[in-house]
């Protein structure tokens, strides 16, 4: 069986009063996922936003990473083939 997609992701990152906000959308063209991340500054360290930025951007990563494990394993769950361990981390 041969088959070829192009998936895209894309990271959007915020930031307002010390918050960092980060979006990740994973798109094919039909539809889309999207994860969510944020990471806060101390108020006693010192401002670094590229810190921010990496810390809130890869937790939406992460978020939609275990979305995306989550739906491969509702629609192996469909076909009848249930993974053999519950997971309760990805990566």
């Amino acid at each position: 069986m041969n088959h070829a997609e192009e998936w895209k992701v894309g990271v959007y990152l915020t930031e307002e009063d010390g918050v960092t906000k980060a979006r990740a959308v994973l798109g094919d063209g039909k539809t889309q996922m999207v994860g969510r991340g944020k990471a806060r500054c101390n108020p006693q360290d010192v401002e670094i936003p590229a810190i921010g930025d990496e810390l809130a951007a890869s937790r939406a990563m992460r978020d939609l990473a275990g979305q995306l494990m989550h739906a491969a394993d509702r629609d192996l769950a469909a076909a009848g083939a249930v993974p053999d361990l519950p997971r309760t981390t990805y990566g």
